[in-house]
């Protein structure tokens, strides 16, 4: 069994994303538990578990910051969110597959920062683009690697 978890901030995490996941959490036997404030489905698997936790404002973010150990692997698009994580020694990548680190969380923490004083004083800044097929590939590939790397 591993001694690592990948806990997933399941709210906004695209479909594709969660099935890869629920691969490899059976191929690899990795405990992957989904956290998100709605009812989510997943497989029957004893690696495979969802927690939902009550509506409010970064509920779900709260439980992953508060459940997420040094050496576990987070998945999660939210910036602030993966700087906490990232401070308590925790792995993240984001569903398009990029490892955010100690080196350039700052920096998008600020981006992040920078586009909601834009979208509070009434920019249109849109939102990310559809999720592509390269960009499930990158983060398959990304999550084999961390979990190389991590099962070591």
């Amino acid at each position: 069994m591993s001694s690592f978890q990948i806990w997933v901030d399941a709210d906004a995490c695209p479909v594709a994303i969660k099935e890869i996941l629920f691969r490899v959490a059976d191929r690899t036997e990795t405990p992957v538990t989904l956290i998100a404030n709605q009812m989510l489905r997943t497989p029957p698997s004893r690696w495979i578990k969802a927690i939902q936790v009550p509506r409010g404002f970064d509920v779900a973010d709260k439980r992953i910051a508060q459940e997420a150990q040094a050496g576990d692997l987070v998945i999660t698009a939210d910036i602030p969110l993966a700087a906490e994580v990232i401070a308590n020694g925790a792995t993240v990548i984001d569903p398009r597959g990029e490892l955010l680190s100690k080196a350039n969380i700052e920096e998008r923490l600020t981006m992040r920062n920078f586009m909601d004083g834009l979208r509070s004083s009434g920019v249109d800044t849109g939102g990310p683009p559809a999720l592509s097929n390269s960009d499930r590939q990158a983060f398959a590939n990304q999550l084999d690697r961390l979990l190389a790397k991590l099962k070591r």
